[in-house]
């Protein structure tokens, strides 16, 4: 595919303040001389911020590495996840074309981009609000026909389903992302035929969608306010990081008969991200009793486990849980406030069985897991 700049330029193009920060430590991940190799973080935040790639924007980031501009355009034009015209202020579907969700009715997915947004790929809707095009495989094709837009997947989607999402996006919602008709993840559409003992554990939705849900705006681009800058490589370790800021909340998708259901974990890179509990009311009748500080002993060490890292850790001591004998204790009614107030691991507890694990552990023995538990 001949990929052109767009016709009409702006004058220039600056990083916002956040933006310039963000990108000159970047630069300084590597050494004098390869400081180019930064071309690509810097050439996404650009695009992160205007929505779509400028050749001013391009040759002033070219400028900040010492490239030549056709190197950096060289990298732009290269790369598909650049676009180099204007997108939409709300949201551009990409709708992937591939042979799973073209067999699965990706050509009806983008008759309705035609029919709702414009007649021709990468040409803005008339309010400007929304652009689409096709794409390559998306990698999701056990849920097709599916779509991406902003940062999420849109899956398992029909052609009523993709035009009420544009709608509810029109009207300033965030659909819920995931699987479109009721499945939880990508398990058989007939329903589970193993593993069915992680039903009853798992989140309400699937790790990326329950992320998704906890960010509540996931069309939203990134602007260099999400998080503090910080440069560990450079010696410096940063803090804690925020919890996620709180957009609009998400529409709740329409529940499907007979939904079949599957269990899914929590990322590590979620768990990276959110590292903090929500602060609960200490009269709370369903919070388990907790500790203002470790016993004499010292605190037990929580990461035996399974489910539970440092960071985990870290969580349940700071809402006064350091021993095993205090997880296993706890009734079904703490468990589940343990769950709801643990944020981005919500359905951890349930999930691995922290209560059973916790009751071996303070009778003295070992899990499964705890005999290779290394940390």
């Amino acid at each position: 595919m001949l990929r052109r700049l767009h016709p009409d330029q702006p004058d220039s193009f600056a990083f916002s303040e956040a933006n310039q920060k963000w990108a000159e430590a970047q630069i300084t991940k590597f050494p004098d001389s390869r400081q180019a190799s930064a071309i690509i973080p810097l050439l996404w935040r650009a695009q992160e911020q205007e929505g779509w790639l400028s050749r001013p924007a391009i040759e002033h980031i070219a400028d900040m590495l010492g490239m030549a501009h056709i190197r950096a355009l060289e990298v732009a034009t290269f790369y598909f996840m650049f676009q180099l015209q204007p997108v939409g202020s709300v949201a551009h579907v990409q709708v992937c074309g591939t042979t799973s969700c073209m067999i699965c009715g990706a050509e009806d997915l983008i008759a309705v981009c035609q029919d709702k947004i414009a007649p021709k790929a990468h040409q803005l809707s008339a309010d400007g609000k929304f652009s689409w095009e096709e794409v390559e495989c998306l990698g999701a094709c056990a849920n097709a026909p599916m779509a991406q837009i902003g940062k999420d997947y849109y899956e398992d989607l029909t052609t009523e389903r993709l035009a009420e999402i544009i709608d509810e996006l029109a009207a300033g919602k965030v659909p819920v992302p995931g699987p479109q008709n009721g499945r939880y993840a990508a398990e058989p559409l007939a329903g589970l035929t193993s593993l069915t003992e992680y039903e009853s554990g798992r989140t309400r939705y699937n790790a990326s969608a329950q992320l998704a849900v906890d960010l509540g705006d996931t069309v939203k681009r990134i602007d260099g306010s999400e998080v503090p800058l910080i440069t560990p490589w450079l010696g410096d370790p940063g803090g804690k990081p925020p919890k996620p800021a709180r957009g609009k909340k998400p529409a709740e998708p329409k529940p499907a008969k007979n939904a079949p259901a599957d269990h899914t974990g929590v990322t590590k890179q979620q768990a990276r991200e959110d590292s903090t509990a929500k602060p609960v009311s200490p009269s709370d009748p369903k919070r388990p009793s907790r500790l203002k500080a470790p016993r004499k002993t010292g605190a037990d060490d929580l990461k035996k486990i399974k489910g539970v890292g440092p960071k985990l850790e870290a969580m349940l001591n700071g809402l006064g849980f350091y021993h095993y004998d205090q997880i296993g204790k706890w009734s079904a009614a703490e468990v589940a406030w343990v769950d709801e107030n643990l944020e981005g691991f919500k359905g951890r507890v349930s999930r691995d069985d922290w209560v059973d694990q916790a009751k071996i552990l303070a009778d003295g023995g070992a899990t499964e897991f705890s005999k290779r538990a290394k940390y």
